[in-house]
């Protein structure tokens, strides 16, 4: 069972590949190798290595745990889903395999059956803080008192960190919903505090890559630089901040019958590490980048497209890469697909930083866990931004997600005009849409367009006050870059 011929094997896999030639149905050896290889992103290889073993012990529990895991992180959500139901086949009474199903349920828009296995998980471990965020996550059904009082009941036997941060935020958004704003704001206050403990932010670092930018990635540094490399046609990059209407503008552009929603990728930066090397500074990204010889930036464009390729299930010409955090890439992009879209998609500095505040990230994410910080952090992308607006004219299309509120219609014709294609009435229906999203808004964007998220902040506007003074006059209505 050696690696496929064009991926270098790792040191360590040879162990467990030899265990397994000798003893095909040793459980441990599989499971050394599929979690030796499943972080480097070679689950090609660790799914059929999980068939091997589960034709041989089908009642494996943790082989179908990871296969499900791994078929919904390649976005085979319905593949996934059959897999979650075999294993609750064998232990259907099991909290985390029900809360993991949930979580896929939720993916593909079975609102009912999701909020159903939150609960059926729920009623057999009330503390889980994982499965209260599941369900608070939903964000369009309300929880109600009776959750907050299960919660606060259970948030002194929680004792796992990353649970205990989820049940504040889910207590946060639980409080939210039947109005107590105040007792809200301080859930979400201790969870961003626990997980600033948790997960470090170098907000310095962040201002110093702004400055970096600004210095190395000038209007006549692109203008020396030619198109090297694959055109990369059809890429079209939606950048900007978390909460900022990503998520629904990916969907108004997936419905159309010319473009494929890939979601959240981390192709670009994968692919821009397979050449620079993982130990890198935020700050010193711009100084790199712009030290790319044409070689390189070719070999990113053709590996970018290639990781992609991978993923990819239709051939419509277009698809999009929602990955927020990729406006910090955002002068890359041109330099190895000079034929790529970028679109930034903006919203109201208060509502998009409140909801950021409002939100759990991963612990692979670097997010600020302070309303300073998430003012800093606003003003960095906002000014990094506006730099590229002007170094690379008309390279980067912008959206207000406040227009799309306003005007739906009109709003979503013009965003197709800028990007060359044609207009397709099923934009308009993007509620409509059944492929699986993974973010935050997965929900959200099931529905038609709503005012709420215009105002939802003044809820919690008398706690504000160091986010808005951080913010300074970004705190007016969205601006973009030249107006």
């Amino acid at each position: 069972m050696p690696p496929p011929p064009d991926v270098p094997a790792l040191p360590a896999e040879r162990a467990p590949r030899e265990t397994i030639g000798l003893s095909p149905g040793r459980a441990q050896a599989y499971f050394d190798l599929a979690a030796l290889l499943a972080p480097h992103e070679r689950s090609g290889e660790v799914i059929p290595l999980l068939d091997t073993l589960l034709a041989r012990r089908p009642a494996t529990f943790w082989a179908l745990s990871l296969k499900a895991e791994l078929l919904a992180n390649e976005r085979r959500l319905p593949d996934a889903l059959a897999v979650h139901e075999r294993l609750l086949a064998y232990v259907p009474r099991a909290a985390i395999p029900l809360m993991n199903y949930a979580h896929a349920l939720k993916a593909v828009g079975r609102v009912g059956d999701a909020v159903a296995a939150y609960r059926a998980s729920l009623r057999l471990a009330p503390a889980n803080g994982f499965a209260w965020w599941g369900l608070a996550n939903l964000r369009t059904i309300p929880l109600d008192a009776a959750d907050v009082t299960a919660m606060t009941e259970a948030l002194p036997a929680v004792t796992d960190g990353l649970s205990r941060i989820q049940l504040h935020f889910a207590l946060g958004r639980a409080l939210g919903d039947i109005g107590r704003y105040e007792r809200s704001f301080r859930h979400y206050e201790e969870a961003n505090r626990l997980r600033g403990a948790l997960v470090a932010y170098d907000a310095e670092g962040a201002d110093a890559f702004v400055r970096e930018t600004e210095s190395h990635l000038t209007a006549s540094f692109f203008e020396t630089r030619r198109p090297v490399g694959m055109n990369g046609t059809g890429a079209i990059f939606i950048v900007g901040m978390p909460r900022s209407g990503s998520t629904l503008v990916e969907q108004i552009l997936a419905s159309h019958p010319m473009v494929e929603g890939m979601g959240e990728l981390f192709a670009l930066p994968n692919a821009l590490r397979h050449i620079l090397g993982t130990d890198m500074a935020e700050a010193d990204l711009p100084r790199r980048i712009a030290a790319l010889t044409d070689g390189e930036r070719a070999r990113i464009g053709a590996l970018y497209l290639d990781m992609v390729g991978r993923r990819r299930e239709t051939d419509r010409p277009c698809f999009t890469d929602k990955m927020p955090s990729n406006w910090r890439l955002a002068g890359l992009i041109p330099l190895i697909l000079p034929g790529a879209r970028i679109l930034d998609v903006r919203r109201q500095a208060l509502a998009c930083c409140c909801s950021c505040f409002m939100t759990y990230f991963n612990r692979e994410t670097a997010m600020p866990t302070n309303l300073r910080d998430l003012g800093r952090r606003y003003r960095a992308y906002v000014r990094t931004m506006d730099h590229f607006h002007r170094a690379l004219p008309g390279r980067i299309d912008d959206l207000r997600y406040e227009d799309l509120v306003d005007d739906p219609e009109g709003t979503t014709r013009r965003l197709l005009a800028r990007l060359d294609l044609p207009f397709a009435p099923a934009c308009l229906s993007f509620h409509d849409n059944p492929r699986p999203v993974h973010t935050p808004s997965a929900q959200q964007v099931r529905t038609p367009i709503g005012r709420d998220g215009l105002t939802f902040w003044r809820n919690y506007e008398p706690w504000l006050h160091p986010l808005k003074d951080e913010l300074g006059k970004l705190c007016q209505p969205t601006a973009i870059a030249g107006e």
